[in-house]
């Protein structure tokens, strides 16, 4: 009864920074069916396709352990939890050649002059 293993995984996500971002581009890796947790429809109704493509909305923790992504996805305008090993990223990605993007700094936008500076 002590070599409990609750998944594949090995270690803890929780010890490093989430892999995604809120705002974050993502894709999934298969077919995500719903298992009874998701309200409103039949268990063993297709949640997300393999491939659909979402935005993380929310980062949460499972059992001390995962984190958990709420992705809202373009299609179906479901919001499903997903665990990091379901998703990959999709602006990681060029499309010229699948190349990685370099990352953009966001900056400041210059404030305008309007005369009352000293």
């Amino acid at each position: 009864m002590t070599n409990i293993n609750r998944d594949d995984d090995s270690g803890v996500e929780l010890n490093e920074p989430p892999r995604y971002n809120y705002g974050q581009r993502v894709r999934t890796k298969r077919t995500i069916r719903n298992d009874g947790t998701y309200c409103g429809k039949d268990v063993g109704d297709v949640l997300a396709k393999k491939g659909e493509e979402g935005y993380v909305c929310n980062i949460g923790t499972f059992l001390q352990q995962y984190y958990i992504f709420g992705v809202e996805f373009i299609e179906t305008g479901n919001k499903v939890g997903m665990k990091t090993r379901e998703l990959e990223a999709v602006d990681d990605d060029d499309e010229e050649g699948g190349k990685p993007k370099k990352k953009k700094e966001w900056k400041q936008p210059a404030r305008p002059a309007t005369g009352d500076e000293p």
